[in-house]
């Protein structure tokens, strides 16, 4: 998690837990209680209170719902205090609760970009270009927005990494990001990420149409939990566990590695186009 060992006891994180828990032993409700109100299980509503979880937007307003009439503030509490905690200029707010809580618990994580290398397997210097070259960009901004990307990337790093299933438009490969050094350095950290146990990475043929709808990526969550999907948008993505949108991008996702080379050809693929940028 990217949350603190020990949060700072003012802020809103810690409070939206200790409120959240005051109000739940006022009501003489447990925690598995509280879950089921909420949708969630045990643990999530443990790690809420103790501030290690990151609240989504239901959260937040379930418990208003749940608790609102034990407040003076009209039941608006914990969604205000949600706006303070992913209120962060290091992306986009409906962004946070992927980056901070879907993968760093995923088991699997399957991912389909038909325009760029995906998020997670960007280099810094291919990052910063893409946050750089966006409208009104400021340059405190991209450096935050270029931080927290890579920080992402530590989930790769922890002892018992997710299973990271990675497809890739062939087109991605010869896609100007930056000069034919950010590209050469891209290139090259895609084939040194591709050597690890838990990566695999393929390249998709051109010709595949099934995947031009947009990028995802799929989380394969543990302990009998739902799988997640995010989908991108030019304005806002849609994080949602709701199984008729999950059922639609895993067969798309297996539609599109239908047309995908192996992994080893794949590999072979992206080394000769990392020769051609000089």
């Amino acid at each position: 998690m990217t949350v603190e060992q020990f949060p700072d006891p003012g802020s809103p994180r810690v409070l939206f837990g200790t409120e959240m828990r005051r109000l739940r032993e006022a009501a003489q409700l447990s925690q598995a209680a509280v879950a089921t109100r909420l949708g969630c299980t045990q643990t999530q509503v443990s790690r809420l209170e103790a501030a290690t979880r990151t609240p989504s937007r239901s959260d937040a307003e379930r418990l208003d719902r749940l608790f609102g009439g034990d407040r003076a503030d009209g039941g608006t509490y914990f969604a205000g205090l949600r706006r303070r905690i992913v209120a962060r200029p290091s992306g986009p707010i409906w962004f946070e609760g992927w980056a901070e809580e879907i993968e760093p618990t995923a088991l699997v994580l399957r991912s389909w970009d038909p325009l760029l290398v995906p998020g997670l397997l960007q280099t810094e210097a291919y990052a910063r270009q893409l946050f750089s070259r966006g409208p009104r960009a400021v340059p405190e901004e991209v450096e935050k927005r270029v931080e927290a990307r890579i920080r992402r990337r530590r989930i790769l790093d922890v002892q018992d990494p997710p299973l990271v299933l990675v497809l890739i438009d062939a087109g991605v490969l010869r896609r100007r990001v930056g000069g034919a050094e950010t590209m050469r350095e891209q290139l090259g950290y895609l084939l040194e990420v591709a050597e690890r146990p838990a990566v695999t990475i393929q390249v998709v043929d051109p010709d595949c149409l099934a995947g031009m709808a947009g990028a995802f990526m799929i989380a394969e969550l543990p302990n009998g939990q739902p799988d997640v999907i995010h989908a991108d948008s030019p304005v806002q993505g849609q994080i949602t566990s709701e199984h008729e949108f999950v059922f639609s991008i895993r067969n798309r996702y297996e539609s599109v590695r239908a047309w995908a080379y192996p992994e080893h050809v794949s590999l072979r693929m992206i080394e000769e186009v990392r020769r051609e940028w000089t």
